[in-house]
């Protein structure tokens, strides 16, 4: 009997989470010019560095995410504080990670590690695009020269990286997905395609991995074809192995539905099996059952099947969808069905191109994105008169402030002011004596205009505040 050791596991995966932090940012430099003959020099202390960042880049040449099925965590490098006469910190090293092409990235929410929403997806070589910031570097006490405040006495803190998790998908960039029920012969229609060499077996879901393979016509058109596991009905609702491997056939401009004319052991219907295999196509994702779609009669080698092959092209017909009956056996109407798909494929695939137009750069529009979502002000009502506010921009603040020197408080709430925080505070209701929450720090609330009409701050620290620690973002 073989050992439990000794039992062959797949190292293809198509699905990974992982957790990415980038380098926390170093911390700005409080310093003045020293220098014999000089007198008041002033500030000089430089700025520490920016931290590393997490960025993920495609790489055609990989074609699973099994370098992220045992290991999970992924740290950037940290970056050097900043020191006297305007030396600045050293950056931190970006971590680049590589992933297959058809990667699509995910933010997960921290606590239901649910999907929140796409942040990229690498579909082509060379596509990059920053998923763990590093944190911003602390300017120096140079930075804060005004015409009334000629040394100031304080400089920022560099900012902690943020930490989170992300979702990995890889779907397969195929031109055309074989799909059909188990054992209906999709692994022999491709290893008669194609070079590839699947398992092929007499028994239901011999294929467990999706396998590629390239097809080319006699017409000199190429195109790339995947079979994937079998599908029964409830795919879509995580019946079968199928079902994990559904989100491959997404990318495909055309489905081949392959079907059994013989019906295989069970007797099956081939008219049902078709009518069912588009049902679970469309439960998965609506736009899978408005794709181009061909209909491949398989086994027509078999005896007694006449009926069953007319039947079934009198439905494909009926669904304005082309039919071919062959053997993946004797490679009967082979050639016809292969011309047929690269035909098909050139001309799905030229319409597409001709549409996309100029695409802008992943990694600047995901940049935009994460600008925009950082700048967000969020105000929520915790107890009666207690409000928390939160968001990345406001958050960074308060993080690189330093809370013992009294400068730099009053600096920060100049920068609430300017920030548009006063104005989100009123829309939602919070009056004057009420507490609001940033982190671990607490403010009590002015009102509108106290700092134009009595020289006071809006926002006030609250008597012991400032010993409160960040609690993360």
């Amino acid at each position: 009997m073989a050992k439990e050791d000794d039992v062959p596991t797949s190292s293809f995966t198509d699905l990974a989470r992982i957790n990415v932090r980038g380098g926390d940012g170093g911390a700005g430099c409080m310093s003045f010019r020293r220098e014999a003959f000089v007198p008041k020099g002033g500030p000089d202390g430089g700025d520490g560095g920016t931290g590393g960042s997490v960025c993920l880049a495609c790489d055609p040449q990989l074609s699973s995410l099994v370098d992220y099925r045992f290991k999970h965590h992924f740290r950037a490098g940290r970056a050097t504080h900043g020191q006297g006469a305007r030396r600045h910190g050293r950056d931190g090293e970006d971590l680049v990670l590589k992933v297959p092409q058809g990667t699509q990235v995910r933010e997960l929410d921290p606590t239901a590690m649910e999907p929140l929403y796409v942040i990229a997806d690498l579909v082509k070589p060379g596509q990059r695009v920053c998923v763990a910031p590093g944190g911003a570097g602390g300017r120096g006490n140079i930075h804060f020269v005004t015409s009334v405040r000629r040394a100031p006495a304080f400089a920022e803190k560099g900012e902690p990286a943020r930490e989170h998790w992300i979702e990995l998908e890889m779907k397969l960039l195929a031109d055309a997905a074989l799909v059909g029920m188990p054992s209906v012969g999709k692994s022999s229609l491709i290893a008669r395609m194609s070079a590839a060499r699947p398992k092929i077996a007499d028994y239901p879901f011999t294929t467990l991995v999706p396998n590629l393979g390239m097809v080319r016509a006699k017409s000199g058109l190429s195109f790339v074809v995947a079979d994937v596991p079998g599908l029964i009905e409830g795919a879509s609702e995580g019946r079968g192995l199928g079902h994990e491997f559904l989100r491959h056939i997404e990318r495909s401009a055309l489905i081949l539905h392959v079907v059994d004319l013989t019906g295989g052991y069970e007797g099956r219907d081939p008219v049902a099996d078709y009518r069912v295999i588009n049902r679970e196509l469309a439960a998965h994702a609506e736009t899978l059952a408005e794709r181009p779609q061909i209909v491949v009669a398989n086994k027509c080698d078999m005896p007694d099947v006449e009926d069953a092959a007319e039947r079934l092209r009198i439905a494909a017909e009926a669904d304005g969808r082309p039919f071919f009956t062959v053997s993946a056996v004797t490679g009967a109407g082979m050639d016809e069905l292969v011309g047929a798909c690269a035909r098909e494929v050139h001309d799905l695939r030229a319409a597409d191109s001709a549409s996309d137009g100029s695409a802008e750069l992943l990694d600047v529009a995901a940049e935009r994105e994460r600008r925009h979502r950082d700048r967000q002000i969020v105000v929520t009502r915790e107890e009666r008169h207690v409000w928390r506010v939160s968001g990345t921009d406001i958050e960074r603040m308060v993080v690189q402030t330093d809370w013992e020197n009294d400068e730099a408080v009053v600096y920060l709430q100049h920068r609430f002011e300017r920030s548009g925080l006063n104005a989100r505070l009123v829309e939602a209701g919070c009056v004057a004596g009420d507490e609001v929450r940033i982190l671990g720090h607490a403010f009590e609330y002015e009102g509108e205009g106290a700092d134009e009409a009595g020289g006071e701050d809006v926002l006030a620290p609250q008597p012991g505040d400032g010993t409160g620690e960040a609690d993360g973002r």
